[in-house]
């Protein structure tokens, strides 16, 4: 059984306000964007009878917005697990263990307000097998396979430097993106280094703010319409390679991002040539390099020069990353939220960068350090045949 077009994203909203926003707690980021969604369903909370979180235990957050639900998902994969939760919601729907998911994000990232501690655990395996080496977090490990991959395929420094160009070119579009000045390749490379080879422009923002969907049925999406149009699931996946990006099974590549894709891909009944929008996680440069390659938009060592050319920018023939992703738009520390945002704004026809006639749309999470991944094939009424 698959969820091909089953399933429809009836709701999506973010929090009213995203970037630096001290005064709003986690769990209120999670409330604010579950009513702001629930009211873009053109629904009231009493119809949600499933709800599912991440960072946040998804009881709690049902239990704040007074929700009893019978169906309830508290996965907790790093950044994609919002894709994740959309690809449950698409089984837990079709198996009629629930009617009406609300996924929800909020997140503290910057400010830190009503967010947990962040602490080391020594018995974890970054603990125990990469920490005593002089990791310090995200920049040091993400980051770990890119000088591999610069070597085998011959990546530049002026390519890597590109995709924060080309997403500063879609951010400066869009009103509440973070970073909206247009940037150059000699910008980038003159911003000071975090961690060779990312510069600070080739890293991700660190904001606050959250997001929330409302997941149902195709029927009752076009029994009971809401005032938005419907955005249905065509195809989904998920994988896990290794907690240790330091035991990724090649460098160069992610396993993750190619099972997870396959899957969706092949769920939807698609092919690469048949996307019209991209959106890839991009907590640094690399992350949308590997994405275009793991997903076959292009071959093995091409994606630098692919982005260096403009095809990934407005008016290339791949729009990838339309917010100016989590380089330029938010990151607030799981990302894969925006990403599902965005994918939903484009297929609506209401983004603010909105590209012109997109009917299908991929979001390619990832969780973690290259550990996990998510992806969902979205489309319209017209792609899906609902």
């Amino acid at each position: 059984m698959t969820a091909k077009a089953k399933v429809a994203i009836v709701g999506a909203a973010e929090t009213e306000r995203i970037g630096v926003v001290p005064d709003v707690s986690a769990l209120e980021m999670h409330a604010e964007s579950a009513r702001r969604a629930v009211a873009d369903a053109g629904m009231t909370l009493g119809d949600v009878d499933g709800v599912a979180a991440a960072g946040i235990s998804p009881i709690s957050v049902a239990h704040y917005l007074g929700i009893t639900p019978n169906y309830v998902d508290a996965t907790s994969i790093g950044g994609c697990s919002f894709l994740v939760h959309v690809r449950h919601a698409a089984a837990a729907i079709s198996a009629g263990l629930a009617d009406v998911i609300l996924i929800t994000h909020g997140e503290s990232g910057r400010s830190r307000t009503g967010a947990p501690p962040r602490a080391a655990d020594p018995a974890s395996p970054q603990g125990q097998f990469e920490a005593p080496y002089g990791t310090l977090g995200p920049p040091t490990l993400f980051p770990m396979g890119v000088l591999r991959y610069m070597k085998r395929y011959g990546l530049t420094h002026e390519q890597l430097a590109s995709v924060a160009v080309a997403q500063r070119r879609w951010s400066s579009r869009v009103p509440r993106a973070m970073f909206r000045d247009l940037i150059t390749v000699e910008d980038v490379m003159a911003s000071r280094m975090v961690s060779y080879p990312m510069h600070l422009l080739e890293c991700c923002l660190v904001t606050d703010g959250g997001g929330a969907l409302v997941v149902t049925s195709a029927a009752r999406a076009k029994a009971v319409p809401g005032p938005k149009p419907a955005v249905y699931v065509l195809g989904t996946g998920e994988a896990a390679e290794t907690p240790l990006v330091s035991m990724m099974e090649d460098f160069t590549t992610s396993k993750a991002f190619t099972v997870s894709a396959t899957r969706a891909f092949a769920e939807a009944g698609i092919t690469p040539s048949d996307v019209d929008h991209l959106m890839v996680y991009d907590a640094f440069a690399h992350l949308p390099i590997y994405g275009l390659e793991d997903l076959g938009f292009v071959g093995r060592g091409e994606a630098g020069a692919f982005i260096e050319e403009g095809n990934t920018s407005p008016g290339g023939r791949l729009p990838m990353n339309t917010n100016g992703g989590g380089l330029s738009y938010t990151h607030t520390g799981m990302y894969g939220m925006f990403l599902v945002q965005e994918s939903v704004r484009q297929l609506r026809g209401e983004a603010s960068a909105q590209v012109p006639g997109v009917q299908t749309s991929v979001a390619q999470g990832v969780g973690g350090m290259f550990m996990s991944a998510g992806t969902l094939v979205l489309g319209t009424e017209a792609v899906a045949g609902a």
